[in-house]
């Protein structure tokens, strides 16, 4: 039986590469909003973030969401994100921790 490939996507922060559902998705959708999109599947761009606060943190001060979606993402939404980041963060980690389970 062949293996089933993994599809890969690189955190914007620390260049990372990794498995597309360890990483958290951040969207511009077509009406120019940019929030968080932990099912992977909302229509408009998208940027990859580990679901580490440091990294988020680094994206923050190098604006790589800026140009990964290609919009100006201004520091109010920045903070916004920060605290749906850290909500979603513990959220995410569990969802991880359970599909490991899972695999076992």
């Amino acid at each position: 039986m062949r293996t089933k490939k993994i599809p890969l996507r690189k955190c914007v922060a620390c260049q990372e590469m990794m498995p597309k559902k360890e990483l958290i998705r951040v969207v511009r959708t077509p009406d120019e909003q940019v929030l968080i999109d932990l099912s992977g599947k909302k229509s408009g761009r998208g940027a990859y973030l580990c679901g580490k606060l440091s990294c988020f943190k680094l994206a923050k001060k190098s604006k790589a969401l800026d140009r990964a979606l290609k919009h100006t993402v201004s520091l109010e939404l920045y903070d916004q994100l920060a605290s749906d980041f850290v909500k979603v963060e513990d959220e995410f980690l569990l969802a991880k921790e359970s599909e490991n389970d899972d695999e076992e």
